[in-house]
């Protein structure tokens, strides 16, 4: 089975501008998702999309296939589902391969561990899943929300408070790995359907870069674990 990793990292930004190539723990943020792919062998190439040609210049030069992403596709409205299927059409049809299997790693969550894509696609296969998420476990947590202003629990009866340790187990979509096959994307345009699994991953992963004081916390994080 072929596996492409697709990495979606456009120029523009809310919180950080140009935040893909901002200095993170002494290298450019996209930098620690590149070089955590190349740690994994079962990949067979990496491509980067982006409308930046700053960030494709990059990106090329650590060794990646790069697709130029239209900008209608890179601007805050856009899914990354319609990028990665620009993605696909564009190697498919550009370069004559058939596209399997996906691993979309999301360029903000730069906390992982060299072998967490590895992992996590074997994982994937063992199950044999059609779409996995990245995920934490959240232990012990009494949970709420607020519904029309009133605040209610989600997970647990205040009313009969349980012991935290028998609180079920839920499960935080931290966005740090997506995999997927090509025709789950193609068939239900969105990265997860038919039989869908999770990696877990330990805590310290679950924080990514939205904006700027998140640096500090991500780059403490990184020089402990990384």
């Amino acid at each position: 089975m072929r596996i492409d990793a697709i990495v979606l990292a456009r120029g523009g930004s809310k919180g950080i501008p140009n935040k893909n190539l901002e200095i993170v723990n002494g290298k450019p943020l996209i930098f620690w998702t590149i070089e955590q792919l190349k740690c994994c062998e079962r990949i067979n190439d990496i491509w980067v999309s982006s409308d930046s040609d700053e960030i494709l210049d990059y990106s090329a030069r650590h060794e990646t296939q790069t697709i130029k992403r239209p900008g209608q596709l890179a601007n805050d409205r856009a899914s990354s589902e319609s990028a990665w299927l620009h993605a696909v059409d564009y190697i498919e049809q550009s370069f004559q391969i058939k596209t399997n299997l996906i691993v979309a790693p999301q360029v903000t969550s730069p906390i992982r561990s060299n072998d967490d894509f590895t992992n996590a696609i074997n994982h994937f296969l063992n199950e044999k899943a059609d779409s996995l998420l990245s995920v934490m476990k959240l232990n012990d947590y009494f949970i709420w929300e607020n519904k029309n202003s009133q605040f209610q629990p989600i997970n647990y009866n205040f009313k009969n408070r349980a012991l935290r340790q028998n609180i079920p187990h839920t499960y935080l979509e931290n966005g740090s790995i997506y995999i997927f096959k090509t025709t789950i994307l193609r068939e239900h345009n969105n990265r997860l359907g038919g039989k869908i699994t999770f990696y877990c991953m330990d805590k310290y992963k679950q924080f990514q870069i939205d904006e700027t004081e998140d640096i500090k916390l991500c780059e403490a994080i990184m020089e402990k674990y990384q």
